[in-house]
C-alpha cells in the first residue's frame, strides 16, 4: 500500500486534472477547484519542512565546526532574523522591508552582474569563428548585443537585432518550446500510468 497509494493517487488526480479540460461539468470543475486549493496547503507545508530541513542541516554544521560553519552561522542567524521581523512587524514597514531593499537586492545585483561577466566570459571562449555556423552565430550575437546599446541604434544595427529576435530566434525558440511541452506530456502520462515511479524515491 506504501507504493500502490501515492500511485493510484497520481492517477486519480491526474485524469481529474486532464479531463476538466475536455468538458463543462460542474462537479468536475469544483473538485478541480479543491485541488488548486489544497495545492496551495501542500505548498505551505513543504515550504515549512523546506525551512525545518535549512535549519537542521545548518545547525548540524555549527554543532560539528565543520568546515565553512560561519557561514552556516549566518544562514541560521539571517533566517531567524527575517521570520522574527516578519512575525513582529508590518509587511511594509520595519526591517523586514529594510532588509530586502538595502541587502537582498545589492546581492542579487552584485550575482547578476558576476553572471554577466561570466556569461560574457564564456562567450568569448564558444563564439570563436572556426567555421560557417560559429561564425553566423558570433555574427548574430554581435548584431544583437550592439543594437541593444546607443552605439548599435547610431548605427542601425536595433533594426537588425529586432529582426534577429523576431524571426530566426523566435522559430528556434518555439521549437525548444515544443519540444518541452511534448517531454513535459510523455512525462505526466507515464506519471498517471504509474510507469515513473522516481517521485516515491529509491526502490520504487
Amino acid at each position: 500500500m506504501k507504493r500502490t497509494g501515492p500511485v493510484l493517487l497520481g492517477f486519480v488526480i491526474g485524469m481529474l486534472m486532464l479531463v476538466q479540460h475536455f468538458t463543462p461539468d460542474r462537479w468536475i470543475a469544483e473538485r478541480y477547484n479543491n485541488i488548486l486549493d489544497w495545492k496551495q496547503v501542500v505548498f505551505g507545508l513543504t515550504l515549512i519542512l523546506g525551512v525545518v530541513s535549512l535549519f537542521l542541516y545548518h545547525w548540524r554544521r555549527i554543532a560539528r565546526r565543520e568546515e565553512g560553519w560561519r557561514y552556516s552561522l549566518l544562514t541560521v542567524g539571517g533566517l531567524a532574523f527575517m521570520i522574527g521581523a516578519a512575525i513582529l512587524f508590518t509587511p511594509s514597514r520595519g526591517p523586514y522591508p529594510w532588509m530586502f531593499e538595502h541587502v537582498q537586492a545589492p546581492m542579487q545585483s552584485t550575482l547578476f552582474a558576476l553572471l554577466a561577466f561570466y556569461v560574457a566570459s564564456a562567450s568569448y571562449r564558444a563564439f570563436r569563428a572556426r567555421n560557417l555556423h560559429a561564425a553566423l552565430l558570433l555574427s548574430a550575437g554581435v548584431i544583437v548585443m550592439l543594437g541593444r546599446v546607443p552605439l548599435g541604434e547610431a548605427i542601425g544595427l536595433n533594426h537588425i537585432s529586432t529582426w534577429i529576435l523576431d524571426y530566426p530566434n523566435l522559430a528556434a525558440k518555439r521549437g525548444v518550446m515544443i519540444g518541452v511541452g511534448l517531454g513535459m506530456t510523455a512525462t505526466a502520462i507515464k506519471i498517471i500510468l504509474g510507469i515513473e515511479r522516481t517521485y516515491l524515491g529509491r526502490g520504487a
